[in-house]
């Protein structure tokens, strides 16, 4: 196989306190690597921003992409910038550098070391999508890609090519790794009356 599929069950993420509010780690990897370390390569996380200022965590070496998912955060970049970001707007900023957000929001995490590069993004799906390896992984240097999808609003299924079907709960989040030259794909599939609101995040290592 030239992919897999894992999911992270909403009871097995870790959750911690920090000085702005609640963080809950989604996936990290190496998976026996550690934020706390800061020996990772990737990590997702999803935290709440539950003071009206607080100071980031400085994290060398790191590219952080953060997005709003509920509220609203002004972030100050020292000696670099300021962005005003509203739900679902996405700023791309160096671990490095110091920063201080202002607001109470609910945010979405994805940091990757030098030998990663990321995206993150919302999308609505309203039947079915079908996911694979993008173009970029055999252009470049990287041997894997990871897809990852985390549902705002309720569960999906994912149906893998042997026809093997997988169900994501709200909460929990999947995990598609693509090895280079896959051609596979995986059907992620809304089973609401309404559309499915995803928020998605593409790393290349």
């Amino acid at each position: 196989m030239t992919c897999s599929v894992k999911i992270i069950k909403k009871q097995c993420q870790k959750t911690s306190k920090w000085s702005g509010g609640e963080a809950t780690q989604l996936y990290i990897y190496p998976e026996n690597s550690s934020y706390e370390n800061k020996n990772f390569k990737w990590r997702v996380s999803s935290a709440k921003v539950e003071m009206q200022e607080s100071t980031f965590t400085k994290l060398p070496n790191i590219q952080r992409k953060l997005m709003v998912i509920d509220g609203e955060l002004i972030l100050k970049h020292k000696n670099n910038s300021e962005v005003k970001l509203n739900k679902f707007e996405v700023d791309n900023f160096s671990g490095d550098w110091d920063t201080i957000s202002y607001g109470k929001a609910i945010d979405f995490n994805l940091m990757t070391n030098q030998d990663c590069t990321g995206e993150l993004e919302y999308i609505k799906i309203k039947s079915y999508i079908d996911i694979k390896a993008k173009e970029k992984l055999n252009e470049n240097n990287y041997r894997y890609e990871a897809q990852s999808f985390y549902s705002l609003n309720e569960e999906f299924d994912m149906i893998l090519e042997s026809g093997k079907s997988l169900t994501v709960e709200k909460g929990d989040l999947a995990i598609i790794k693509f090895r280079k030259n896959s051609k596979e794909k995986v059907k992620l599939i809304n089973k609401l009356e309404k559309d499915l609101e995803i928020i998605k995040s593409t790393v290349y290592y």
